[in-house]
C-alpha cells in the first residue's frame, strides 16, 4: 500500500470512527464512546451528589451514562460504587411524567403556590415507592405533592423501608437531576428550585443507601445564592467540576479512533500499534482500552497526533503545533475547551483534508484543522444559542467588529439594534441574569460565561471559538464563519 493510499484510508477511517453528532441530547452513549478523565472519577462516586460543569463538557453525558447499566458495567474497573447501583431520573430535558414533572408541570406547580421542596420529596417519593412497590398517590404531581406535604410521617418511613431494602440486597439506589435550566423562566425562580432540591439532596445523607447527584450549569451556581441554607457545606465539600485538561481531550480522541467499527477500527488500531503498541484489550471483544500513559503523558500523545497533522500549522513551528493549537483555538474565556468542540473540530478537518487536500502527505492538512475549528465554533454558537436564547441577539449586531475593541463599540452595535425592536422577548428559557442592568449588565454575563474576556486596558476580547462562529475578526487569527454559514 502507497503513502497517499494509507493517507486516504485513515482519513475515512476517522470519519467512520468520530459521530457526525457528537451533541447527545440526552441519549444513551455507545460504551465505545465512553471515556472517563480523571478528574471525572470523583463526579460518579456516589457521595459526590453536586456537578458543576460549563455547556458541552459532559454533564448531560454521564446523566444519561448512568442510567445504563451496560455503561456502568463498563465502568466498574474505574469507579467501583457502580457496581451494584440501581439509577433512577429525577429531573432531564426528555419528558418522564410518570416520574417527575415536565418543565410546563413544573412551572404550573410552582405558579399554583407549591414549595419546590415538596416538588422534589415527590419526586422521590415516587421512585421509592416503585422501587417498593407500594401505593402513594400517582393520578397526578398535584396528589403526590400533597401526600409528601400532609402525611411527613409515611414519607420518612417510606425512605426507611426503602433505605433497609437496597442495605438487605447488598446494593445502593441513585437518583439523577439534570437540565434544571427547563424548570423555570425566571432567575429568582430558578435559584428556589435549585436551593429546595439541593435540601433535599441534603436530607437524604443519613440514609446510606439512597443517593442523589445533581448536575448543574455554571451560571446556574457560581455567585448565586442556592446553598444559601443550614449544613449546605456538607454539599459543598463534596462538589465535583467537570473539567477537560489537554491530555484529557487527546485521551478521548484515541479512546474514539482505536474503537471505531471495523473496519476503520482495525485501520486505527494498526495505526496506533505502529506508532506507540497495542491498544489495552480489555476484557470484551468490542471495547478497547487505552494504555495509563496514552491517557496522561502529553509526550506520548504529542507523537501519536503528530503522526496525523504533522509537526506544525504551517511552514514551521513558528505557526504552533497541531497538537496544542487545535485545543488551544477551541477554548472559552476561561481557557476551557469542551470535548465536543474538540471532536467536532477534528471530524471536519479530516473531512476538509479530504476534499481539499487529498494528496497531502499528513491525514490532517494544518489549512483543514483551521477550517475544523471554523466549523466546530460555528457549531459551539449553535449549542450556546440552545441553552442561552438570548446569546445571538446580543452577538449578532457584532458581525464584522475587530477585536479586541473598546467596549463602547459594542454598545453602540447594541444600542443601533434595539433603537428599533425591543431586546430579550419573553421566551421559554432563562434570560440574561443581569439583563436589566443594561449593558454593563451584559457584558457580566458574557464574561461569566466565557464569551467576552476582560483585557487589563479595559478592551473586551473574544476566543477564537466565539469570534469565528459569531463573524468577528482579529488580526492574525483564525478567520470568522461567514455570514451565510453562521447560522
Amino acid at each position: 500500500m502507497n503513502h497517499t493510499v494509507e493517507t486516504a484510508e485513515l482519513r475515512q477511517a476517522i470519519l467512520g470512527s468520530i459521530p457526525t453528532d457528537t451533541s447527545g441530547h440526552g441519549r444513551t452513549p455507545e460504551p465505545r464512546h465512553v471515556y472517563v478523565p480523571p478528574s471525572h472519577v470523583k463526579a460518579l462516586r456516589l457521595d459526590s451528589s453536586l456537578v458543576i460543569g460549563a455547556r458541552g463538557v459532559g454533564k448531560s453525558f454521564w446523566s444519561a451514562a448512568l442510567t445504563s447499566d451496560e455503561i456502568r458495567a463498563t465502568l466498574q474497573d474505574t469507579v467501583a460504587d457502580l457496581a451494584s447501583l440501581d439509577v433512577s431520573v429525577g429531573f432531564s430535558e426528555r419528558d418522564d411524567l410518570d416520574a417527575y414533572p415536565n418543565a410546563d408541570t413544573f412551572r404550573k406547580l410552582v405558579e399554583d403556590g407549591i414549595e419546590p421542596y415538596h416538588i422534589w420529596k415527590a419526586v422521590l417519593a415516587r421512585w421509592l415507592a416503585k422501587v417498593m412497590r407500594e401505593s402513594i398517590p400517582v393520578s397526578k404531581w398535584h396528589e403526590s405533592v400533597d401526600w409528601v406535604k400532609n402525611d411527613p410521617e409515611a414519607y420518612s418511613r417510606l425512605l426507611g423501608r426503602a433505605d433497609t431494602a437496597f442495605a438487605d440486597r447488598n446494593r445502593n439506589g441513585l437518583i439523577v437531576f439534570d437540565a434544571l435550566d427547563r424548570s423555570s423562566r425566571s432567575w429568582q425562580a430558578m435559584d428556589r428550585i435549585t436551593r429546595d432540591l439541593l435540601q433535599v439532596v441534603l436530607s437524604l445523607k443519613p440514609y446510606r443507601h439512597l443517593h442523589c447527584k445533581v448536575f448543574l450549569r455554571e451560571d446556574q451556581f457560581a455567585g448565586r445564592r442556592v446553598t444559601d441554607f443550614p449544613d449546605a457545606s456538607k454539599l459543598l465539600a463534596l462538589r465535583v467540576d467537570l473539567t477537560w485538561e489537554l491530555h484529557d481531550l487527546h485521551g478521548l480522541l484515541w479512546q474514539h479512533l482505536v474503537n471505531g467499527p471495523d473496519p476503520h477500527g482495525r485501520v486505527l488500531r494498526e495505526h496506533f500499534r505502529v506508532v506507540h503498541g497495542n491498544p489495552t484489550d480489555a476484557a470484551a471483544d468490542t471495547l478497547w482500552r487505552l494504555p495509563e500513559r496514552v491517557r496522561r503523558d502529553t509526550d506520548v500523545q504529542k507523537r501519536l497526533f503528530a503522526s496525523l497533522a504533522g509537526e506544525s500549522m504551517g511552514r514551521d513551528r513558528r505557526r504552533g503545533i497541531p497538537y496544542t493549537w487545535v485545543v488551544g483555538h477551541l477554548a472559552d474565556g476561561r481557557g476551557q475547551t469542551s470535548p465536543r468542540s474538540f471532536l467536532a473540530a477534528i471530524r471536519n478537518a479530516a473531512e476538509d483534508s479530504q476534499e481539499r487536500h487529498s494528496e497531502h502527505e499528513c491525514v490532517f492538512h494544518y489549512e483543514s484543522l483551521k477550517r475544523g475549528v471554523q466549523k466546530a465554533s460555528g457549531i459551539r454558537v449553535q449549542e450556546l444559542a440552545e441553552d442561552y436564547p438570548w446569546i445571538k441577539e446580543l452577538l449578532d449586531p457584532l458581525n464584522g467588529l475587530t477585536v479586541p475593541c473598546e467596549f463602547n463599540a459594542v454598545e453602540a452595535r447594541w444600542q443601533e439594534r434595539w433603537r428599533t425592536r425591543k431586546p430579550f422577548v419573553d421566551g421559554d428559557q432563562l434570560p440574561p441574569e443581569h439583563g436589566e442592568e443594561g449593558p454593563s449588565g451584559i457584558r457580566q454575563d458574557l464574561e461569566k460565561l466565557g464569551v467576552f474576556q476582560a483585557m487589563k486596558d479595559g478592551r473586551i476580547n473574544m476566543p477564537d471559538l466565539y469570534r469565528v462562529g459569531f463573524g468577528l475578526g482579529r488580526r492574525g487569527g483564525v478567520k470568522p464563519v461567514k455570514p451565510s454559514n453562521a447560522d
